[in-house]
């Protein structure tokens, strides 16, 4: 698969999005069809600070529960909560419609080190994945 070139990426396998002065985080192709069908979504209240690395959410499957990490440090500004309801849309469109989160990000300089698509793509192909 290739990955849009519009957003960076994480070993977690997070992607985050610029969208204005706002960062918009989801999980990968990859994560998602690692994951297998996704039966819940737990995600943060808009408000709380995050720092790269926290965990800020779950997602279930049928397979796994796993942990959803920051690419960066913030605030949330906003949830997707139609999720919670439509897990499935994970499934569906990970890269788009099915976004996690929306961060007012501490510091640009975070989002700027995060992998590019290439680097994501290489990332898993030297993992093994």
């Amino acid at each position: 698969m290739s990955y849009p070139n519009d957003r960076r990426y994480t070993n977690e396998h997070e992607w985050a999005r610029a969208e204005g002065e706002q960062i918009v985080v989801g999980i990968t192709q990859y994560a998602q069809e690692s994951l297998g069908d996704i039966v819940f979504v737990e995600l943060p209240e808009v408000g709380r600070t995050v720092a790269k690395g926290d965990s800020f959410g779950v997602v279930e499957s049928t397979k796994a529960v796993s942990e959803l990490y920051s690419p960066i440090s913030g605030t949330v500004v906003a949830v997707n909560s139609p999720l919670c309801d439509s897990p499935d849309q994970v499934n569906a469109d990970p890269h788009g419609a099915a976004w996690m989160v929306k961060l007012a990000p501490s510091s640009a300089a975070e989002f700027e080190a995060l992998m590019s698509a290439e680097a994501y793509e290489q990332f898993l192909v030297e993992s093994g994945h």
